[in-house]
C-alpha cells in the first residue's frame, strides 16, 4: 500500500491531497513517523558536544514535522468530516501521540541538555525569541514531569493516555446525541412565526432524509431559528430539552461519569506535578497567572453585570406576560421572548437584516476588509483540494505580491461535523514556512430559492474566526513553536474578537452588507440599530458567559475532586448567575465540549479577559480611524505577527502604549457609562 502520509507533499504549496489519504493510513504512518522522530531525537542526545541554543534547541524544532503535521489532519478531519472509520483511527492514534509526547518529555538526557542550556543561558548572547522559547521548553518539560522519579514518570505516562482518550470520547458522545436527535413535523401549522428562509431549508433537510414534511436538527443554523422565531412553545420545549440533554441521556453516550475521571486525572497530574490543582497549574502560563485572579476577575465583572441582568430578566418577564401570554417564562421562551422585545424596543427584525448578509459577500468584505488593514489579498484555486466538496481553498498573498498562506474555509453543517465553529492549522509558520489554516463553520445553508443568507450573529461569528486566521496566516517568527496561535490562553482570543468590531462600523458595513437580490447597501437606519443591539441585554449576555467561567473553574479549583454528581454540582454553580429554576433533564456540563474536549479548562474566563483587551485596542482604531494604516500596521507588528515571541502584557503595551482599561468593556456594553 503506497501512504501519502510518510513523506512530504509533493503538491503545490505542500498542500494536502486529501483525496489520496485514506483512514488506514494513518496508523502505520504515525507509528513510522514516531520511530523516525525518537531515532533524531537520539541523535541530538547522543551528540559529544556541549549543548548549545542551536544543536539541541532549534535542532529539536525540526523534528517530528511529519507527526505533527499527519496527527493535525487527522484530528481536524475528525472535528470536520468524521466517520465510524476516522473516529476508530483516532482513538488508536491517541494513545500513539501521548505516548510520543511523554517519550519525550520524560526523555532525561535530552532535559539534562535543554537544562544545561537554561540555567548558562547568559553564555549563549540569545536574542528575546531564543530566550522565550527556552524558557518555553525548560518549563515545558519541567511541566509534564522532567522533574519527577521513574515511577511517577509512568503513573503521568498513565494518567495523559488515559485522559487523552476520555476527551475524544467526550466529543464522539456529544455528536452521537446531536446527530441521534430530530423534529420530525408534518402538519404546516406548526411552522407559525417562522421565517420562509427557515422553512425551505426544514423542508430540504427532510427529503434529504426520504421523509416529507420539514426536519429540525440540533445543528445550530436549524436549532438556533426555531428556539427564537416558532410560536409553538411545545415544539421549543421539546428541542430545548433534547439540545440540553446531550451527554446526559441514559444511554451509551453519557458524559456524567467521563467529566468525573477526567477532573480526577487533572487534579492527580496536578498534584503528581506539584501543584495544588489544576487550575493552578494552567494558570501558572496565563496572563492572570492565578486562580485567585481569576476568580476576583469574574467576581468584579459579576458584581457590575448582574443588576443589569435582573433589571433585563425583569423587563423580559414583564414583556412575556403583557403581550405574550406567558405567565411564567421557561427556559425554552427565553430566546423567543428576547427577540420579540427587541423587535419592540428596537425595531429591529433580525429577519429584516439577513437579506444584506448574503454569505458571499459578507466573506468578499472580510478578505477586503483584510487587505485595507493588512495589505493581504485571497484568491480562489480550485485546483488545490479541499476534505470535503463544501471547502473552498484560497491562496493568500502579502502586499508585496509574495505567497503567504493557505487558507481553507468550511462553512455549513453536515453529518460527521461538530456544531460551533472553530479556527485550526494544517501546517504552522516558521522560518522559510509559510501556514496552512481553516476556518470551519456551521452557517445557515442556501435553499433552492436563496444564497446562504447569514444572521448577524454569525456574521459576528465569521469575523471572530476570521480573526484567529489573520493570527495564523500573518504570523511571522523563526520557530512554529511561537508561531501564531501559540500564546498564552488568555491572549488568544484578542486577534479573534477585536475583529469582530469591524461589523458594527459604517464603513466597513458598507463594504459588504449588500442585499442579495437589489445589491442595496445596508440603510443607514439599520446601522444605527444594529450598534443599538450590540448594548441590548449586555447584563445578561455577560451573566452567561460568567456562569461559564464560573463553571469551569469548580472544575478544576482545588476543591473540584469533591464532586460527586455532576448536576447538582452545576445547579449549585450556575444558582447565582439565573433566574429561573432547575430542569432536573438537563445539563450543560456534559456537552461543555470547551473544557472536556477543547483547550480551555481552567480557561473559558479568557473569553471575557480578551474582551477587555479587544474593547481597549479598538478604542485606538476607534480615536485613529478604523482602516488607519499606522494603527493597524502596528497590530500586526506587534500582535498578529509575533505570536507568543515574547510575554503578552509586553507586546499588548508596545502596541498601546499602556496596560488595558477594563472600563473600555463596561462602556462597550453599556454597563457603565
Amino acid at each position: 500500500m503506497k501512504n501519502p502520509l510518510l513523506k512530504s507533499f509533493d503538491t503545490p504549496h505542500r498542500s494536502i491531497p486529501f483525496s489520496s489519504i485514506q483512514p488506514e493510513h494513518f496508523i502505520p504512518a504515525l507509528k513510522e513517523n514516531i520511530k523516525n522522530a525518537l531515532e533524531e531525537i537520539d541523535e541530538v542526545v547522543l551528540q559529544t558536544a556541549h549543548p548549545t541554543f542551536k544543536n539541541t534547541l532549534e535542532a529539536m524544532q525540526n523534528i517530528g514535522e511529519l507527526i505533527e503535521r499527519n496527527s493535525s489532519i487527522l484530528f481536524n478531519l475528525n472535528s470536520a468530516v468524521t466517520s465510524k472509520a476516522i473516529q476508530e483511527v483516532t482513538q488508536q492514534a491517541s494513545p500513539l501521540l501521548t505516548q510520543f509526547q511523554n517519550d519525550v518529555r520524560l526523555n532525561q538526557a535530552l532535559f539534562k541538555r535543554i537544562r544545561t542550556i537554561y540555567e548558562n543561558q547568559e553564555k549563549e548572547n540569545l536574542t528575546v525569541e531564543q530566550q522565550t522559547l527556552l524558557e518555553k521548553e525548560y518549563k515545558g518539560f519541567a511541566k509534564n514531569g522532567a522533574l519527577l522519579d521513574e515511577n511517577e514518570k509512568n503513573i503521568l505516562r498513565e494518567i495523559d493516555t488515559e485522559k487523552a482518550q476520555l476527551g475524544l470520547t467526550f466529543g464522539e458522545n456529544v455528536l452521537a446525541d446531536t446527530q441521534a436527535f430530530e423534529l420530525h413535523i408534518n402538519d404546516e401549522k406548526d411552522l407559525q412565526g417562522l421565517p420562509s428562509q427557515v422553512k425551505e431549508m426544514a423542508a430540504e433537510t427532510a427529503k434529504s432524509k426520504d421523509k416529507k414534511g420539514w426536519v429540525f436538527t440540533l445543528d445550530y443554523p436549524s436549532y438556533v431559528p426555531l428556539m427564537t422565531y416558532s410560536e409553538n412553545r411545545a415544539l421549543r420545549k421539546k428541542m430545548s430539552m433534547a439540545f440540553d440533554r446531550r451527554g446526559f441521556e441514559d444511554n451509551d453516550y453519557n458524559n456524567t461519569a467521563i467529566i468525573l475521571r477526567l477532573i480526577e486525572l487533572r487534579k492527580k497530574r496536578a498534584k503528581l506535578l506539584g501543584y495544588n490543582s489544576h487550575a493552578a497549574f494552567v494558570l501558572e502560563e496565563r496572563m492572570a497567572n492565578s486562580e485567585e485572579n481569576v476568580k476576583t476577575f469574574l467576581e468584579d465583572l459579576y458584581q457590575k453585570a448582574y443588576p443589569a441582568a435582573k433589571v433585563e430578566w425583569e423587563d423580559m418577564a414583564g414583556f412575556a406576560a403583557k403581550n405574550l401570554d406567558l405567565a411564567k417564562m421557561e427556559k425554552w421562551d427565553i430566546t423567543y421572548v428576547s427577540e420579540k422585545l427587541k423587535q419592540a424596543q428596537l425595531k429591529l427584525d433580525e429577519q429584516e437584516l439577513k437579506p444584506y448578509f448574503p454569505l458571499e459577500k459578507v466573506q468578499a468584505g472580510v478578505f477586503e476588509i483584510a487587505g485595507k488593514l493588512y495589505g493581504l489579498r485571497f484568491e480562489k484555486n480550485d485546483s488545490l483540494e479541499g476534505y470535503h466538496p463544501q471547502v473552498e481553498v484560497y491562496e493568500v498573498f502579502n502586499r508585496k505580491g509574495d505567497f503567504y498562506a493557505l487558507l481553507y474555509t468550511d462553512f455549513f453543517p453536515r453529518r460527521g461535523k461538530r456544531n460551533g465553529a472553530w479556527m485550526t492549522s494544517y501546517r504552522g509558520q516558521k522560518k522559510g514556512q509559510r501556514p496552512h489554516i481553516s476556518i470551519v463553520c456551521n452557517f445557515s445553508k442556501p435553499t433552492e430559492s436563496t444564497p446562504s443568507l447569514l444572521t448577524f450573529e454569525e456574521v459576528t461569528t465569521l469575523f471572530h474566526e476570521f480573526g484567529h486566521a489573520l493570527h495564523g496566516m500573518l504570523a511571522n517568527t523563526n520557530y512554529s513553536g511561537l508561531s501564531g496561535t501559540n500564546v498564552y490562553w488568555d491572549f488568544v482570543e484578542l486577534p479573534s474578537q477585536i475583529m469582530e468590531n469591524w461589523c458594527y462600523e459604517k464603513e466597513a458595513l458598507e463594504l459588504f452588507a449588500r442585499h442579495y437580490q437589489t445589491d442595496e447597501v445596508i440603510p443607514m437606519e439599520y446601522i444605527h440599530k444594529i450598534k443599538k443591539a450590540a448594548h441590548f441585554q449586555q447584563g445578561l449576555q455577560t451573566l452567561r458567559q460568567l456562569g461559564f467561567g464560573f463553571l469551569d473553574l469548580s472544575y478544576h479549583d482545588s476543591k473540584a475532586t469533591d464532586i460527586q454528581d455532576i448536576k447538582k454540582h452545576e445547579t449549585a454553580i450556575l444558582s447565582r448567575v439565573k433566574f429561573l429554576g432547575e430542569y432536573p433533564e438537563s445539563c450543560s456540563s456534559t456537552a461543555f465540549s470547551h473544557i472536556f474536549q477543547g483547550g480551555y479548562s481552567a480557561g473559558y474566563y479568557s473569553y471575557k479577559w480578551a474582551e477587555v483587551l479587544d474593547a481597549d485596542a479598538f478604542d485606538l482604531f476607534l480615536e485613529r480611524g478604523i482602516f488607519d494604516a499606522e494603527t493597524s500596521k502596528s497590530f500586526e507588528e506587534n500582535i498578529l505577527s509575533k505570536g507568543g515571541t515574547e510575554h503578552p502584557m509586553t507586546l499588548y503595551k508596545r502596541f498601546r502604549g499602556k496596560a488595558p482599561d477594563p472600563k473600555a468593556l463596561l462602556v462597550r456594553s453599556g454597563l457603565v457609562k
